[in-house]
């Protein structure tokens, strides 16, 4: 049985959301305060310290039981040429991940990170949403749960990944969904050159117009234009909220997965962070919708969750200096001198 046995209970559930704890975040900042340094010149690594500590409910918070969740679906809208790509490949790098030759698996092993694939029914390819739903609503709401149950309880940060050829077509016309605009979002993905790319916009303005009667309700539009793997990180970032666990989005793909939260309710995303922007375009167009800078820009488009794994090390350096920096007192350094 799914979890989520209605929109309607999914839509209460992505309402009612706990705060983060502002006490941890206090006693995270104040402990900043006394550090060995000139406040504020760690710049954003302080403030993520902080985030973690109010997400995580203590202080110092800790990166000891991370989490990558990669999700894996195929896309019937993939039989218009939309991707450089045929669908088996997400299969075979399902197999890929499984013996550890993926780039993910190479900096899940750096950052001593737990590592969990979960495919979606790849057999069976969502409908191409130029002509129909992409999944009905049984079907949204299955993807959501399983993405919901993914998520353990006592972790200490998950990280969203996915893999699914055209799966970059079904973010962009999901963006567009929420946020206006066509077919501005649209991306490079796998590389279709000019004539699939031209062929990628017309297929997502179609899609838009085919589902116009479903685009104000977020949900809806979710599950007309959108993928499994796109259900089921909504479905764990929801999760991690409700668990007060903190959350890195990948790239394009992940942050167009969990921005139906955010057109649900503006605090929805405040767990997570953009782990890295996508060289391609629309991520940077959809992080202005979303009001989220990424930790950072290195031309990445993998996807898989590669981005915020190599922002996950960021982290990890925020704590180190949190954590085993000596205080004024400790190392008998003066401090600021009163004005």
């Amino acid at each position: 049985m799914s979890r989520f046995s209605s929109l309607k209970q999914l839509r209460a559930a992505c309402l009612d959301l706990p705060a983060p704890d502002q006490s941890a975040a206090d006693a995270a900042a104040a402990r900043e305060a006394q550090l060995t340094k000139p406040p504020g010149s760690l710049g954003r690594l302080e403030e993520l310290t902080a985030w973690l500590a109010a997400w995580q409910g203590r202080n110092p918070p800790a990166l000891e039981k991370c989490e990558i969740l990669i999700f894996a679906g195929n896309h019937g809208v993939a039989a218009q040429g939309v991707s450089a790509y045929p669908p088996e490949v997400t299969v075979q790098m399902v197999a890929n991940f499984a013996a550890g030759g993926a780039a993910i698996n190479q900096l899940a092993r750096v950052n001593g990170a737990a590592l969990r694939v979960t495919p979606l029914d790849l057999d069976r390819p969502t409908a191409d949403f130029t002509e129909a739903p992409a999944m009905s609503e049984d079907e949204f709401l299955d993807a959501v749960g399983t993405g919901y149950d993914q998520v353990p309880d006592g972790a200490d940060l998950i990280i969203l990944g996915e893999m699914g050829i055209s799966n970059t077509t079904a973010a962009a016309a999901l963006s567009g969904a929420l946020f206006g605009g066509g077919a501005r979002f649209i991306s490079t993905g796998t590389g279709v050159g000019k004539d699939g790319f031209g062929r990628k916009r017309a297929v997502i303005q179609q899609a838009l117009l085919c589902h116009s009667d479903v685009l104000g309700d977020p949900l809806c539009a979710a599950a007309a234009v959108g993928g499994r793997e796109l259900a089921a990180m909504m479905g764990a970032c929801l999760a991690a909220r409700h668990k007060r666990v903190p959350v890195l989005i990948d790239g394009m793909v992940s942050s167009s997965a969990v921005a139906p939260l955010k057109a649900l309710r503006a605090d929805a995303l405040d767990h997570a962070r953009v782990g890295h922007k996508s060289a391609d375009a629309g991520h940077e167009l959809l992080l202005r919708e979303l009001g989220m800078t990424p930790l950072l820009d290195l031309g990445m488009r993998l996807g898989e969750g590669t981005g915020a794994s190599v922002a996950l090390l960021i982290l990890r350096a925020a704590l180190a200096c949190h954590t085993g920096m000596a205080t004024f007192d400790e190392a008998q350094v003066s401090g600021k001198a009163a004005s």
